[in-house]
């Protein structure tokens, strides 16, 4: 009897160790597969990871300038408290080739800034780029200068506009090439926000309905205040 009563008890412990090591066993899993969750990302080739390192280094640099710099916004028109700007991660998808289509009529519009003064614009051309299967339009604008100098921009909102991204919308530098063949770079990840994003005593072109894009541009610099 005593024998007996020793194998059950064994038995016992046995299934015990068993339960708690098939316990253990779940917990590991689940600790695997949420870790190669959280650390599975693209894989880049090493052109990639150069364009990435690139980026990085432009805000890095961006940031001292943004901080220190008399005339940036956050020391030109009274102090403004700065911290490091807020970015999207870099990537190389974002980046998109397309020759510009300049309109035939070059029509003058009103856009309003963001203290709702009226301000006029040429619509110069657009860009046709193609993301994840949609073909997308993007205006290219003309504007002038306060010393008479014609410039092009980019503005655009979005699907993450006023939640992830600056509610305003944001801007691209977009430099005319005379070559009417010209390809041109539009890269998302340069994609900036207006000087009224970090401070109120500034005004800033509010990007047009015609000007929304239809997607997810997870790309360029996020909202600076929460």
């Amino acid at each position: 009897m005593k024998t007996k009563n020793l194998n059950i008890r064994r038995m016992t412990k046995s299934m015990h160790v068993y339960a708690d090591l098939s316990v253990l066993i779940r917990v590991i899993s689940v600790i695997c597969v949420l870790f190669i969750l959280n650390s599975c990302g693209k894989i880049y080739t090493p052109e990639q990871e150069s364009y990435i390192k690139k980026i990085e280094d432009f805000r890095a640099q961006k940031n001292v300038e943004m901080k220190n710099d008399p005339s940036s916004p956050f020391n030109l028109k009274g102090k403004v408290e700065f911290h490091n700007l807020n970015y999207f991660d870099p990537d190389p998808d974002f980046v998109f080739n397309s020759k510009l289509t300049v309109f035939d009529e070059k029509d003058t519009v009103i856009v309003y800034g963001t203290k709702g003064e009226a301000r006029k614009t040429v619509r110069y051309g657009y860009l046709t780029i193609n993301h994840k299967g949609k073909e997308l339009k993007i205006n290219v604008y003309e504007g002038s200068s306060k010393t008479g100098m014609a410039y092009h921009s980019i503005w655009f909102t979005d699907l993450t506009t006023n939640k992830e991204s600056y509610g305003v919308g944001r801007y691209i530098n977009f430099e005319l090439d005379n070559d009417p063949n010209y390809i041109y770079e539009v890269d998302f990840n340069l994609a900036y926000n207006p000087y009224c994003a970090y401070s109120p005593n500034f005004s800033c072109a509010i990007p047009t309905k015609e000007d929304f894009i239809p997607v997810e541009i997870r790309a360029g610099e996020k909202k600076f205040h929460d």
